[in-house]
């Protein structure tokens, strides 16, 4: 690995849109200016899915992250995060970029909310039927 400089990502899920910026460093995440444990607390899922392309390339203490992550719920966000910290560390090298899209880290997760349609209760639901 030759002298390495900032990468950046940007992941995307649901309505959540992720920056993501990574440095040479011991392994700290940094979220909104606030530590991994503090953004994420009370979701011990959210955190592992955040650290998983990490964790995937052998990569967990070897880059200091930083995060700026908008819009969407904390479910979307964390998916935005790893959508971006795949791609950024894409960036490093083909063997790391192969074994991230292998998992399939590197593609957008197109799911979205589906609108609520008139004359029912929500997207699907309806109200209940009543024949006479």
């Amino acid at each position: 690995m030759e002298e390495m400089t900032t990468l950046w990502g940007v992941g995307r899920r649901k309505n959540a849109v992720a920056r993501v910026r990574i440095l040479p460093g011991k392994g700290k995440i940094t979220i909104n200016k606030k530590l991994l444990d503090v953004y994420f607390l009370g979701h011990e899922g959210l955190k592992i899915r955040v650290v998983e392309p990490l964790e995937l390339t052998k990569m967990i203490n070897k880059f200091n992250v930083f995060v700026n992550v908008k819009g969407g719920g904390i479910s979307g966000q964390s998916g935005a995060i790893k959508h971006g910290l795949s791609r950024a560390l894409a960036q490093l090298d083909e063997k790391t970029k192969k074994v991230l899209r292998k998992e399939g880290f590197l593609t957008r997760d197109s799911r979205m909310v589906e609108r609520k349609k008139p004359g029912m209760p929500k997207a699907r639901k309806k109200f209940q039927f009543s024949k006479r």
